[in-house]
């Protein structure tokens, strides 16, 4: 069967790469056509687009890049009534996603999957009619979003979540801290990690203010995660020899050696909880006060970081936009790195995140029900 997949960014080029090769286990004919990246591209298929082509964030990168965006909408719309596609999977990306679906449930009445939903029970929730109309199934990765749901009389699946299966079959897992230093070509130095996001505007807002902050930890040295589709030369100028580094294609080994990390809110932070990494969650925006309350009465949540919204309570410390400053950020740090109690309450909030997760298998399971419902139909 031909399966049409669209991922906007780099988290749901990973997540989808995995549900591709689940499908090919449950259907071995399966062709892929894609929009999405490198990892997908890994799997087999065409790649018609890659994501870096239409990562915009933010109200006025919209606006600065409002024709190719729409040009993007109406070749993806046209490529897909081409290929004819048994089924058409969603990933996230709600403001693109959501419009092609109305589009080929409209044109070709194909079913429409949605495999990591948006976040809806975050704002926009009257996104809901769109889903209702235009998908026939969601696939949830965050156990809360089944309740959310519920609320809307839209039944989805709670299948697990894809983190859990990454990182049970991550490379390196054995990997000593030695090893990892060598093979990065680090000191022998113990490492608080940075991961300051996935986009260009995100890295030059929040990563001079975590180094700064965690420049005082004269024990530690600073390693930046690179994010996948950015260029060494984005973070060249944030580099310090033997002070402040980059590796590339290597978070979860990072991850797994650092002492601590400072993370924007995302997938990242629950990648840290998962690895039992102490972390401070902090996310930087233009606006100061003004917009944090802007958002703060807009969002329909308490909390924005992935493990805190999983164990419904405060796990770990989020600083977002006028609080997040790099002597909040390192005060945070020092308390993560020396006060043996906040240590044991951040593992113990990990480990409920970990339990309500529960066991690998999402993309497999995804997969199955995905494969069974378009041979059932046939």
């Amino acid at each position: 069967m031909k399966y049409y997949l669209i991922a906007g960014e780099a988290s749901g080029d990973l997540h989808a790469s995995h549900l591709m090769a689940a499908i090919l286990r449950e259907d071995a004919q399966a062709e892929f056509r894609f929009y999405g990246g490198d990892m997908m591209a890994a799997v087999g298929g065409t790649c018609v687009q890659h994501y870096r082509e239409m990562a915009y964030m933010g109200f006025t990168e919209v606006i600065a890049h409002l024709r190719p965006i729409l040009n993007n909408m109406k070749n993806c719309q046209k490529d897909i009534l081409q290929w004819r596609p048994d089924v058409l999977i969603l990933i996230d990306y709600p403001s693109f996603n959501l419009k092609v679906a109305k589009y080929v449930k409209q044109q070709l009445g194909i079913p429409v999957f949605y495999y990591i939903s948006p976040k809806l029970w975050a704002w926009k929730e009257y996104r809901i009619k769109d889903i209702r109309r235009y998908v026939d199934k969601v696939y949830s990765i965050l156990p809360f979003e089944v309740e959310f749901y519920q609320r809307h009389n839209y039944t989805i699946n709670y299948v697990g979540n894809p983190t859990v299966d990454e990182l049970a079959i991550r490379l390196y897992a054995n990997e000593s801290f030695a090893q990892f230093t060598a093979a990065q070509h680090l000191p022998d130095k113990p490492i608080i990690a940075l991961l300051a996001g996935s986009r260009k505007a995100e890295i030059r807002r929040n990563l001079p203010r975590m180094i700064k902050a965690a420049q005082g930890f004269t024990n530690y040295q600073l390693v930046i995660a690179g994010a996948p589709g950015i260029d060494a030369d984005m973070y060249e100028p944030y580099l310090c020899k033997g002070r402040v580094s980059v590796v590339f294609d290597a978070t979860y080994r990072l991850l797994a050696q650092s002492s601590a990390a400072v993370v924007t809110s995302g997938t990242a932070t629950l990648e840290a909880a998962l690895l039992h990494v102490p972390q401070v969650v902090c996310y930087a925006m233009p606006g100061g006060e003004l917009a944090y309350n802007f958002f703060k009465n807009i969002l329909k949540i308490r909390y924005v970081s992935l493990v805190n919204l999983i164990a419904d309570r405060e796990v770990v410390t989020e600083l977002l936009v006028h609080h997040c400053t790099a002597e909040r950020i390192g005060d945070e740090l020092n308390y993560l790195l020396h006060d043996r109690e906040v240590h044991k309450r951040v593992m113990e909030g990990y480990s409920e995140v970990a339990r309500r997760l529960g066991k690998p298998g999402a993309p497999q399971r995804a997969a199955q029900s995905i494969v069974e419902q378009l041979r059932a139909k046939k």
